[in-house]
């Protein structure tokens, strides 16, 4: 394609950024930070460590909900609108969480986020995906960026909460419990990230529009490229475990350090480091991301299991900073390794198919995740045992990932 002010590498890479503000609300905002502020409302809400985890079974149940109906309203609405839908959504059920104690309107509060988080997530994929093939050449570093942009959720989120709660300790006779500020917070982040990510979509909409006639062409592809989802079955495996290992530590490791003594402020540096780490794991994975086998996402696995397994034998601050750092620099990219082999596998036409297939599998790992390292870390050995049970399932998600070959050409 001719180079011009459209492609040009500033403006794919603007767009690139602004589009990863639905990874940094859909996952940094409404899905992660939902650990950062566990420790303060497990302890005024009396809850179990088995209970916290259910909660994020329950947001994850509504994620998997969220990709099963994606491609429906993908045939009724372009990937943009339901892209703008899903944040919609996202930031009333941020909104609404500071207002509720009760757990069952909890349990469905998370899956409601569930919901409309994956149709934000997948299709923000959709669109990066877009992005990168309009410059091949940068495709893994412009989708990197997409799935880095969950980093800035995560470090707005450390930024922001603690002082808000702490501010809120402070109001005299507040209805609210300082927990529910913090919810309240996320959600003019989230409204702001939106207000953001208008633009995107509205630049991108004759995009899909003018591809309508790439998907005529591609349905003609769809029953060879059927059988090429057994070929990909070892990533899908090894996706499934990545989704049920890493949600546990995302979950439990800010718990993890108020259990060792960690004080506010090193907790705050502690998710803002990971966060940051998060967003500059573009280019540091960029190279890697070019093979379009399972070597990503087994290297990437197996960091991510060194990292949880450092923190579960840890009890010093150095080496869980470094733990969140290296977790941090790997996590989301695994989820751009699967975007790319999705390009590579299926024409245009049928990519939102296949990154709905991966994303059914991540939900399902993420079911199981957070309520069995809550079982486990609610007996002996506590979190340490919880995560170091995420940990094996990592690697065990790496050494399926080395089974996969390359797309069948």
């Amino acid at each position: 394609m001719p180079a011009n002010t459209e492609t040009s590498p500033a403006r794919l890479i603007a767009l690139a950024l602004a589009i990863s503000l639905g990874a940094a609300l859909s996952l940094g905002l409404a899905r992660f930070a939902y650990g950062l502020l566990l420790p303060a409302m497990r302890q005024d809400l009396q809850w179990s460590y088995a209970l916290s985890g259910a909660l994020n079974t329950s947001n994850a149940a509504g994620y998997l909900i969220g990709a099963l109906s994606a491609p429906w309203l993908l045939k009724r609405m372009d990937a943009t609108r339901l892209f703008i839908l899903g944040a919609v959504f996202s930031c009333l059920w941020m909104g609404l969480s500071g207002f509720f104690r009760d757990t069952s309107v909890w349990m469905l509060l998370r899956a409601f986020a569930g919901v409309s988080s994956a149709w934000v997530f997948m299709t923000g994929g959709i669109l990066a995906a877009q992005i990168g093939a309009r410059a091949p050449e940068r495709s893994g570093l412009l989708i990197g960026i997409y799935y880095a942009g969950a980093g800035l959720g995560i470090t707005v989120s450390a930024l922001s909460v603690p002082p808000v709660m702490a501010w809120a300790q402070h109001i005299p006779s507040a209805q609210f419990a300082p927990w529910a500020w913090g919810w309240w917070a996320l959600a003019v982040a989230c409204l702001a990230a939106t207000a953001v990510m208008l633009w995107p979509a509205q630049v991108m909409r004759p995009w899909l529009q003018a591809g309508q006639g790439s998907v005529a062409q591609a349905a003609s592809s769809i029953r060879e490229a059927k059988h090429h989802w057994r070929h990909l079955l070892p990533a899908l495996a090894a996706y499934s475990c990545f989704g049920m290992g890493y949600i546990g530590y995302m979950t439990f490791v800010i718990a993890l350090l108020r259990q060792q003594g960690s004080s506010a402020a090193q907790i705050t540096v502690f998710y803002a480091l990971l966060g940051i780490a998060c967003m500059l794991s573009a280019p540091l994975w960029a190279r890697l991301m070019r093979h379009t086998n399972g070597r990503p996402l087994a290297v990437l696995n197996g960091l991510l299991g060194a990292a949880t397994m450092l923190a579960a034998l840890s009890q010093a601050y150095g080496w869980m900073l470094i733990s969140g750092l290296l977790f941090g620099a790997c996590f989301l990219q695994v989820v751009g390794s699967t975007t790319v082999l999705v390009r590579h596998q299926w024409p245009a036409g049928m990519w939102a198919k296949g990154i709905a297939l991966f994303t059914i599998v991540f939900a399902a790992g993420q079911i199981i995740g957070p309520a069995l390292v809550g079982w486990i870390s609610d007996g002996a050995g506590g979190l340490q045992r919880g995560l170091t049970v995420s940990a094996l399932i990592l690697w065990a998600g790496a050494i399926l990932a080395c089974w996969q070959k390359p797309p069948v050409q």
